[in-house]
């Protein structure tokens, strides 16, 4: 093909990766006028995809080099080196005594609900990753959904509390959007009922609670590499713990239940993560400092960009923890911006800036098969989900971007009410 670097395959066809660096020049010139805008027949701002959750660059080298060792020791899963290294690395990021490195995220919660040998209802809030809820129904158990605080959009502890009943086996926590939910209050809970607390702790690698690293609290907590987390191993995941009997029991039923005296009824599976993961991981994690203030400079940005912008905030981390940043989320009050969230997202993505509902949005309960087969009421976790977006960030989201990107969301504010009048139409889809 004319003009394509020799031994670098094309893009798939309909899709435009963005240059190096992350931004380029804006084409559509200032939006002066409603007009101006992309979805009323403007040009698009960004001529390249600004988007939501692109892996994060990784040193080739280091990387090539891991992969070349496990190559030419011929070790390419079963617990190798690369592996263990990446456990150890995690539980010393965690806190804890122990780390089980898994496949995906998902094969993790599933695995530690075998290892607890659970059956019933396990709690957890319906605003999270389907794959929270989907990885207890999968194994037979129920999914028990719960509000969030209003105040924070996490799992409400008191809530989780009133939801008990004789049926209950585990309580689960949530770390949305990369913080923490209330584990200290949930571990009283579930300690006074003599139930397991388990932390699905997907977005919050390297986040602290009370100063305390995520990762230790409850019986243990979940992390997800998947490619587009702070950390990525192209598809993983790891159950970190204090109990070494626990991660014993993890460890076994990821490796068919090999090693296990009694194995359970499940027999096992096969959730060990390949050296070529692992590999990745390790590469992913030396340049964890890095990524973490790269996203901290490009949330200082959009904090600093849409600061005092009416009816828009920036969902805020508590400044005495730390945080990686991963998400930046905000909440859209359509009473005072006059423009509801779906314009809005209409809007940008028009400029092709790909903003998105974030990670629980729509919640698990308004979702199959939850929706027919336990219909609830969860009202502050509907309207919340029903007003927040995810705004680009990671390697395509430079500043310049950003602040292009704000600037927009300020036009569309300043003119939401004609915005809403011009551009109502009715929707056929649910976001």
């Amino acid at each position: 093909m004319p003009g394509q670097s020799a031994g670098r395959p094309a893009p798939p066809a309909g899709r435009h990766l963005p240059p190096p660096g992350g931004f380029t020049p804006p084409r559509g010139g200032v939006k002066r006028t409603p007009g101006d805008l992309a979805l009323l027949g403007g040009p698009p701002a960004f001529p390249h995809p600004l988007t939501v959750g692109r892996p994060n660059p990784v040193d080739r080298t280091r990387l090539f080099q891991r992969l070349t060792w496990a190559l030419d020791n011929q070790w390419h899963s079963n617990g190798g080196p690369l592996s263990l290294e990446f456990e150890a690395r995690v539980a010393d990021l965690a806190g804890t005594r122990h780390a089980v490195a898994t496949c995906n995220a998902t094969s993790a919660l599933q695995l530690l609900f075998r290892a607890l040998d659970l059956s019933g209802e396990i709690i957890m809030p319906s605003l999270t990753f389907a794959a929270t809820a989907h990885a207890a129904q999968w194994l037979g158990l129920t999914p028990v959904f719960v509000d969030t605080d209003p105040r924070t959009g996490l799992i409400d502890p008191r809530l989780a509390r009133a939801a008990i009943t004789p049926d209950t086996a585990a309580v689960v926590g949530v770390h949305l959007w990369g913080r923490p939910c209330d584990a200290r209050a949930l571990e009283k809970t579930a300690a006074d009922h003599g139930l397991p607390l388990l932390l699905d702790a997907a977005h919050a690698l390297g986040c602290t609670l009370d100063g305390t690293p995520v990762g230790g609290f409850g019986a243990a907590e979940v992390f997800s590499f998947h490619a587009t987390k702070i950390v990525g191993a192209f598809e993983g995941g790891a159950v970190v713990t204090d109990d070494e009997d626990l991660a014993r029991r993890v460890r076994a039923l990821a490796n068919f239940g090999k090693g296990l005296e009694h194995v359970s009824a499940a027999g096992g599976t096969n959730a060990k993560m390949s050296e070529a993961a692992a590999a990745m991981g390790l590469t992913s994690l030396d340049a964890l400092p890095r990524h973490i203030a790269d996203n901290h400079d490009r949330h200082r940005v959009y904090r600093e960009e849409l600061d005092g912008v009416p009816g828009i905030t920036l969902l805020p981390f508590d400044p005495a923890e730390r945080h990686n940043h991963q998400y930046v989320v905000i909440d859209i009050d359509p009473e005072r911006t006059g423009i509801g969230r779906d314009l809005l997202l209409d809007l940008l993505r028009a400029e092709n800036a790909l903003v998105l509902p974030p990670i629980g949005a729509p919640p698990c309960h308004l979702l199959e098969p939850y929706r027919s087969t336990r219909p609830v009421s969860l009202p502050h976790t509907e309207a919340l989900t029903a007003r927040v977006l995810s705004l680009p960030t990671g390697p395509t989201a430079a500043p310049e971007g950003i602040r292009r990107l704000c600037e927009i969301v300020r036009f569309a504010v300043a003119h939401g009410a004609e915005l809403t009048r011009r551009c109502r139409t009715p929707r056929t889809e649910s976001r």
